[in-house]
C-alpha cells in the first residue's frame, strides 16, 4: 500500500512517498481503507521533530482520518465491513479525565498516523460517521471539531447569549464558531483578513475585527461587549495574543488554551487572572465519549465542516505547505 512517511530526519524534505506492507486484522481489529484525511498545525509541527526525542522514525503522519472498513478480526462488534467510519485522535482514551497514557497513544505523532491508504485500528477506536457528512468532512473532525467541542460544552457549559470570542479562521476557530451558534451564543472572530472576516459573518459571526488595522482588539471586544467582555475565548495564538484575551474576557469568564500560533512563551499579565478571576483551561482534544456527544449534535443540526480545499494524495506535501502558509479558510484536507 501507498503511504508517506517521515524518513531518516524530520523535515518536510524527509517526507517521502513509499511502499509498506498491507495490515491484517487480528482479534478485535478492524482494517479501514482511507478515503480522506485532513490536516492541523500540530501536523507541521510533528513532522519538523518538534514533539521532543520520544518522536519516532520512521513515522506516517496526520491524525485525523475517515473511510470504510474492509476487514474486520474474530471478535469484533462494533462495526462490519463496509461501514463507513472515523478515528479516534487517541485511541486510548475512551471515556474519563485525560492521562499520560491516554496522551501517548494519539496518532500522527508518537506513533504512526493517517496519511496511508489502510490503517489498522482497535475496534474501539472507530466512528460512525454522520450520514450527512462525506468522507472529506468526517475527516475534519476528530481533532479540530473535538478540540472545540471540548472547549465549549466540556470544559466550559456554554449558554445561549453567552459572547465567544474565536481567533482567526482555522480549524477549530470555525468549528467553534459554528458550535457555538448552533447553542445559541454570539460570536466575535479575529483575522488579520477582511475578506475572511466576511466569510466568518456568513457563517454566523455577529462581528469582527481585523487585529492588523485594530491591534488593540481588546479594547473592542469590551466596546462590543458594552464593556463587560466575552464570556469565553478560544485562544489559539498563545503568547502573542494571551495578554489581549486577558484584557477582554469577563470577570469570572474562561480561556480555553489550545494553540501557540503566535508564540509559546509571554510575560503573562497574572494579576488580571487573579482579579477578574478568569479560568484558564488548557485544551487536549478530547475522548471517544465527547466525540458521540458532539457527532450527535453535528447529525441533529446537520452541521457542515467548512473546507478550505481538498489535495490528492500525491501532493501532500504541497497540502501541508499550504497549511503552512495560513492562507487557508477552514480545514484542508487530502483525499485518497
Amino acid at each position: 500500500m501507498k503511504a508517506f512517511e517521515v524518513v531518516g530526519n524530520f523535515g518536510f524534505e524527509n517526507l517521502r512517498r513509499v511502499e509498506l506492507p498491507e495490515p491484517n486484522a487480528g482479534p478485535g481489529q478492524v482494517v479501514v481503507r482511507v478515503r480522506a484525511v485532513s490536516l492541523n498545525y500540530r501536523d507541521l509541527v510533528v513532522i519538523k521533530g518538534g514533539y521532543g526525542p520520544r518522536q519516532k522514525l520512521p513515522l506516517i503522519p496526520l491524525s485525523d482520518g475517515a473511510g470504510e472498513v474492509s476487514a474486520v478480526g474474530t471478535g469484533v462488534k462494533r462495526v462490519k465491513v463496509g461501514d463507513r467510519v472515523m478515528g479516534c485522535f487517541a485511541p486510548a482514551w475512551q471515556e474519563g479525565p485525560v492521562t499520560q497514557e491516554k496522551v501517548d497513544s494519539s496518532l500522527g505523532c508518537y506513533v504512526d498516523g493517517v496519511l496511508t491508504e489502510q490503517v489498522l485500528f482497535s475496534e474501539d477506536a472507530l466512528l460512525p460517521i454522520p450520514a450527512h457528512l462525506s468522507f472529506d468532512e468526517a475527516a475534519t473532525l476528530p481533532c479540530a471539531a473535538l478540540t472545540a467541542w471540548n472547549a465549549l460544552f466540556v470544559a466550559d457549559h456554554l449558554q445561549p447569549g453567552a459572547t465567544v470570542v474565536v481567533q482567526g479562521t482555522g480549524g477549530v476557530s470555525l468549528f467553534a464558531l459554528q458550535f457555538a451558534r448552533m447553542a445559541g451564543a454570539r460570536v466575535i472572530a479575529t483575522s488579520s483578513s477582511d475578506l475572511k472576516l466576511t466569510r466568518a459573518r456568513d457563517l454566523g459571526a455577529s462581528a469582527g475585527i481585523n487585529y492588523k488595522t485594530t491591534p488593540d482588539w481588546d479594547k473592542e471586544v469590551r466596546k462590543l461587549t458594552d464593556g463587560r467582555g466575552a464570556d469565553h475565548i478560544v485562544e489559539v495564538g498563545g503568547a502573542g495574543t494571551f495578554n489581549r484575551s486577558l484584557g477582554c474576557v469577563r470577570l469570572g469568564g474562561m480561556i480555553s488554551m489550545i494553540g501557540v500560533l503566535a508564540g509559546a512563551s509571554a510575560e503573562v499579565r497574572t494579576t488580571l487572572i487573579l482579579f477578574r478571576a478568569v479560568r484558564v483551561q488548557g485544551i487536549f482534544v478530547g475522548s471517544r465519549a465527547m466525540f458521540e456527544d458532539m457527532n450527535r449534535a453535528i447529525s441533529a443540526h446537520r452541521l457542515q465542516p467548512v473546507l478550505d480545499r481538498v489535495f490528492p494524495f500525491e501532493e501532500a506535501p504541497a497540502a501541508l505547505r499550504h497549511l503552512e502558509s495560513g492562507a487557508h479558510f477552514g480545514k484542508v484536507v487530502i483525499s485518497i
